[in-house]
């Protein structure tokens, strides 16, 4: 789960992290899918929610309306349960990604490593070199990560624009969309690699200049949770301006496309620098919450896994202690 040490091997086997991370997005996704789905209409949306010389009442009307839609006047149960579109494709694309990004990462830096290591050394020195080296890693995976677009965009669609489902089913809309599933590709790369790089690395650099570990393996639960939180809040705030453009761009009807440049455009003149970052604080809020739930499951399952996978017992496996 989180980088390793420059030349360390992690214990687990690769299956046991992949069943790991998975079944750790599976659990992720049922308990913040609803936070997602706000931080998603709140980028998406265009008018100015604050100002314009409305009443805080009206304003708190407006924001009412961009987070529940159709529900804005329902209970409040029907208000929550509106929170949960496009949940099949959010769970096909969250257990993909976590699989592939914490699953992957590992292996990109071990291949860096292998060839490129003390490349890494003479240019940034031993200590900035490794941190690095997670970093770069992280960005090479999070460019790769474009793979999974067209579920991410059918995800984000049901969350921000479900009248594009009406009348039509996954595979009506891939046979007719083709190659459209993959619009904002590149405003995706340019969002992760970044974004990527200041995950990794920020964790990295923490566990490294802060906590000052020479195996990453090695730290604590609370060293794992904060050097994580560094790490995201880095990444969510980097990628920030590119992430409301390429909700914009996939927020829109499969009929009426719009450029990355027309979008940027407009949000500039029409609604200031502002802009590039709606939503960001739903989704750094989230983050301290979401981080601990996903690094404590992902430390109990993993290890878990390993041990099932070795014919042992799941509750032997359990104590995530052991393995700090």
């Amino acid at each position: 789960m989180s980088p390793q040490a420059g030349g360390k091997k992690h214990g687990e086997s690769g299956t046991a992290r992949l069943l790991g991370s998975g079944t750790s997005g599976i659990l992720e996704l049922f308990t913040f899918h609803p936070v997602d789905t706000v931080a998603k209409r709140l980028m998406s949306n265009t008018d100015k929610i604050f100002g314009n010389q409305q009443t805080l009442s009206q304003s708190f009307g407006k924001l009412n309306h961009v987070i529940f839609r159709e529900a804005a006047a329902k209970p409040t149960l029907s208000k929550y349960l509106s929170l949960f579109p496009g949940l099949g494709y959010a769970a096909g694309y969250k257990v993909a990604q976590r699989m592939y990004k914490f699953g992957g990462q590992p292996v990109a830096r071990d291949l860096l490593d292998r060839h490129y290591g003390q490349s890494f050394t003479r240019a940034f020195g031993e200590r900035n070199g490794k941190a690095m080296m997670h970093a770069t890693a992280g960005s090479l995976i999070g460019i790769g990560e474009v793979a999974l677009l067209p579920l991410d965009v059918l995800k984000i669609k049901r969350q921000t624009n479900p009248e594009a489902f009406r009348g039509r089913g996954l595979f009506r809309i891939v046979a007719d969309e083709g190659m459209a599933l993959y619009r904002g590709a590149g405003w995706t790369v340019l969002r992760n690699a970044p974004g990527s790089f200041a995950l990794f690395g920020g964790s990295a650099f923490v566990k490294e200049f802060v906590f000052k570990l020479e195996d990453y393996n090695k730290a604590t639960f609370m060293q794992n949770f904060f050097a994580s939180i560094g790490g995201a809040v880095a990444s969510l705030t980097v990628s920030a301006p590119m992430d409301v453009i390429k909700t914009r761009i996939q927020a829109r009807s499969f009929d009426s496309p719009e450029s990355g440049m027309t979008i940027l455009r407009r949000m500039v003149q029409q609604e200031g620098m502002g802009s590039f970052f709606k939503g960001l604080t739903p989704k750094i809020l989230v983050v301290g919450p979401k981080l601990v739930f996903g690094f404590t499951l992902a430390q109990w399952f993993i290890p878990a896994f390993d041990r099932v996978l070795k014919g042992g017992s799941l509750v032997e496996a359990a104590s995530p202690a052991a393995k700090q």
